[in-house]
Order: structure tokens, then C-alpha cells, then sequence
């Protein structure tokens, strides 16, 4: 009984062909998966948007989404995104922003090192001995700047050297970051 089916008299019938397509049920989940990432589209900056492997009209129709104020146009609207979005590659767009994500995080934590190292710089003299060995191409710019930075904070607050202190740490860690990935 592979290709057929027995009724109830017993006669056989042709089983029905099976369809390729997906389900209803599917279709409707990938379409409310589509419409969540539309959402997502709406909280994102414009250099971001524009970046993004999707269609001048969807970049318009998420500008305008983020114009809306009214809960039931806004909902309209991203009911409207989400059908554009069906014509876009979601996986395509799903990479680009896990992609955006991973540079973000790179930058945050690039950001983050450069604040512990100018306050461990301005705190032991040695850590500033570990960073020059460390980094030898920033030597002289930072090693000029760290005095005049703790001078700042002895005054009463950071100021101007205690600024291009953590400016020039971060460059220099941005730089070891560029040329880590690129290897």
C-alpha cells in the first residue's frame, strides 16, 4: 500500500500527491519571524539601516515606521514592513546584524580596556612600564601625557591630558584589534 489507499469497500484509491510546499502554520510563522525582524529594523540607527543588504522602499517604509505615533498606524506599518520583508533575504539580513552586533561589542570592549589601562596607567607607575613594553609604538606619546593627567587629577578633576590620555590608549588598542582580525 505505498501508492495507493484502500477505502472502505475495498477498493483502492490513489493516495493524494503530497505537496512540496510548507504548511499553513509555517508560512504564517515565517511571516511573523519576517515581521519580528522588520521590529528590529525600526530600532536601528540610519547608518546601520543603510548598510544592510534590503531595498530603498524598505529603508523608507522603516523611516517612516519610526514617525508613527500612534500604536494602531505604527502596528499598521510594521505589518506593511513585514510583508517588504518577504521579499528581502532574511538570512542575509540576519548575518549583517549579527556582524553589526559582533563590531559593536568589539568596540565597546575596545572602549572598556582603554579606561582600565588609564586608570591602572595613572595609578602604579609600573603598569605604565608593562604598557610601554607592550605596546612600544605609543611610547613616548602616552609616557608624555601621564604626568600632566595625574597633575589634572591632583588639581581637583580630570581634565585635557587625562582626555587624550584614554584617546591615545584607545587608538593604540584599536589598531592591535585591526591588525589581530585582518591575520
Amino acid at each position: 500500500m505505498s501508492a495507493s489507499r484502500r477505502n472502505t469497500r475495498g477498493a483502492e484509491r490513489p493516495e493524494p500527491p503530497t505537496d512540496e510546499r510548507p504548511s499553513k502554520s509555517q508560512r504564517k510563522r515565517d511571516a511573523h519571524a519576517l515581521q519580528q525582524l522588520g521590529e528590529r529594523l525600526v530600532t536601528l540607527r540610519d547608518d546601520v539601516l543603510v548598510r544592510l543588504p534590503i531595498g530603498e522602499e524598505l529603508i523608507e517604509a522603516v523611516r517612516m515606521a519610526r514617525e508613527i505615533r500612534s500604536h494602531e498606524g505604527r502596528r499598521r506599518q510594521v505589518q506593511l514592513i513585514g510583508k517588504l520583508m518577504r521579499d528581502a533575504d532574511g538570512d542575509a539580513i540576519r548575518a549583517a546584524l549579527s556582524d553589526e552586533g559582533r563590531e559593536h561589542r568589539t568596540t565597546v570592549a575596545v572602549q572598556h580596556a582603554a579606561e582600565r589601562w588609564r586608570e591602572r596607567i595613572l595609578a602604579d607607575e609600573r603598569v605604565l612600564a608593562n604598557w610601554q613594553a607592550e605596546y612600544p609604538d605609543s611610547r613616548d606619546a602616552i609616557a608624555a601625557l601621564v604626568p600632566r593627567a595625574r597633575a589634572e587629577l591632583a588639581a581637583g578633576g580630570p581634565g585635557r591630558a587625562y582626555r587624550e590620555l584614554y584617546r591615545k590608549l584607545r587608538a593604540e588598542l584599536e589598531n592591535t584589534a585591526d591588525r589581530s582580525e585582518t591575520q
